[in-house]
C-alpha cells in the first residue's frame, strides 16, 4: 500500500518537473520574441536588395539570363528543421510535407538532392524512405546564422556544378502565431522571370531614381547572391521562430498536464493523511476505552 511518504515524494518530484517546464516555457519565449526581431530586420534587408535589382532591371533589363530548367537535372531540397526534441510534431510536419510535395511535382527521389539542417528532421526523412545527402547542425544562437548562410551557398553552388542542379527548393514551418507554424516550401532557383518583370514595373518610392557606376551585369550578381542569402536566412530565422513555438505549445500542454498531476497527489495525500490521522485517533480512542474497562474490573 502506497505511504504518505511516498506520496509526498511523487508531489517534490512533480514540483521540480513542473519548474523545469515554466523555465523551458519562459526561454521559448524569449527565443520567439529573439527570431520574430531578426525576421522583421531580414525583411527591411530583403526590401532594400528588392530596391537595388528593381534600379538595374529598369535601366539594364537584358542582365537577366534565365534558362528553362531541364527535367533530367537533379533538384536540391534544403530543409529545416531541429537538433532538438520537445518541440512536438515539429520535424514530423516538414518531413512529410516536403516529401509530399515533390511527389506531386513528379521528381523521383532518386533524382533528388537533399540538405537537412538538424539531426531530427533528418531521421524522419529517412524514415519516409527519402535518403539525405548532407546534414548541417541548426544554429544555437544568432551568431551560427551568417556560417550556415555561407555553407549552405557553398553546398548551392556545389550542386550546379557537379549535380547539374537546376532548381532549388526551400521547405520550413512558417510561424503563424507565437504558439503555432505551418509548412511552408517553394522554388528559390531559377528565379522566376514573371517575378523579375513585376520587379522592373514595381513603381518607385520616390521621384528620384538612383543612379550606379558599377558593371551592371556585376552588380546584378551580387544583388542576386544577397537575395538568396536573405531568403536563407528568412527561413532559418522562421524555422527557429517554429521551432520553439512548437515548444511553448508543448510545453503548455505538459505544464496543464502536471499541475492536474499535482492535483491529483495532493489530494490523495491529503486523503492518505487524514486517514492516518484517523487510524491514530481510534488507536488512541481503543486504548484509553480498553484501559477504563480494566480499571473499572
Amino acid at each position: 500500500m502506497e505511504t504518505t511518504e511516498a506520496i509526498k515524494k511523487k508531489i517534490q518530484v512533480t514540483n521540480d518537473l513542473h519548474s523545469i517546464v515554466k523555465t523551458m516555457k519562459t526561454l521559448a519565449a524569449v527565443s520567439i520574441r529573439q527570431y520574430e526581431n531578426t525576421v522583421e530586420s531580414i525583411a527591411e534587408y530583403h526590401r532594400t536588395v528588392e530596391m537595388g535589382l528593381q534600379i538595374i532591371l529598369r535601366n539594364v533589363p537584358q542582365v537577366i539570363r534565365i534558362q528553362k530548367p531541364a527535367r533530367d537535372h537533379h533538384v536540391g531540397i534544403i530543409i529545416f528543421g531541429s537538433d532538438q526534441g520537445l518541440c512536438g510534431q515539429f520535424n514530423e510536419r516538414i518531413a512529410s510535407y516536403s516529401l509530399s510535395t515533390m511527389g506531386n511535382l513528379h521528381f523521383q527521389p532518386e533524382n533528388r538532392r537533399v540538405l537537412a539542417v538538424g539531426t531530427r528532421v533528418r531521421a524522419k526523412m529517412e524514415e519516409l524512405g527519402q535518403n539525405v545527402t548532407d546534414v548541417f547542425t541548426v544554429p544555437e544562437s544568432l551568431l551560427g546564422f551568417v556560417p550556415l548562410v555561407q555553407k549552405l551557398l557553398l553546398k548551392i553552388d556545389s550542386w550546379q556544378l557537379q549535380e547539374k542542379m537546376d532548381q532549388l527548393f526551400l521547405f520550413y514551418n512558417q510561424p503563424l502565431s507565437k504558439a503555432s507554424f505551418r509548412p511552408h516550401g517553394f522554388r528559390l532557383l531559377p528565379l522566376a522571370e514573371e517575378w523579375f518583370e513585376n520587379l522592373a514595373k514595381k513603381n518607385w518610392p520616390t521621384n528620384n531614381l538612383p543612379n550606379f557606376t558599377l558593371d551592371p551585369q556585376q552588380l546584378f550578381s551580387s544583388l542576386i547572391q544577397q537575395y538568396l542569402s536573405v531568403r536563407l536566412f528568412r527561413a532559418l530565422a522562421e524555422s527557429l521562430m517554429s521551432e520553439n513555438a512548437s515548444r511553448l505549445a508543448a510545453m503548455q500542454v505538459a505544464e496543464k498536464n502536471i499541475e492536474e498531476r499535482l492535483e491529483e497527489l495532493t489530494a490523495r495525500y491529503q486523503h492518505k493523511r487524514q486517514s492516518s490521522i484517523t487510524e491514530e485517533l481510534l488507536d488512541i480512542i481503543n486504548g484509553f476505552e480498553a484501559l477504563t474497562a480494566e480499571t473499572k474490573i
